[in-house]
């Protein structure tokens, strides 16, 4: 049966991940757990925030969740994750990631 392991992140959208990098790190502490052009994951406390492009990958919400591949194929991610979207019935983007162990 799949279940979801734990809450991963919320992705917001910004237009420039430079200048969304440096306000979460000067104004609310954030640690950089990765960065490139197009998105970064940042840590805010115990939450981690994704920053992302409009065209790049679209504003979410992201869970861990084992047995992800029963809602469709899986796309391997540059960061060696591996995930799909879902949308709930009002359009929200839902990421579905299978846990890396």
């Amino acid at each position: 049966m799949t279940s979801v392991k734990s809450f991963h992140h919320a992705a917001v959208s910004v237009d420039n991940v430079a200048v969304g990098v440096q306000w979460y790190t000067s104004t609310l502490s954030a640690r950089v757990l990765y960065q490139d052009e197009t998105w970064a994951l940042l840590k805010v406390g115990g939450t981690r925030i994704a920053l992302v492009i409009p065209g790049e990958h679209p504003p979410h919400l992201a869970f861990e969740w084992s047995g992800a591949e029963e809602f469709g194929p899986l796309v391997g991610h540059r960061d060696g994750t591996a995930s799909l979207y879902i949308e709930d019935p009002f359009g929200n983007k839902i990421e579905l990631m299978e846990p890396q162990t």
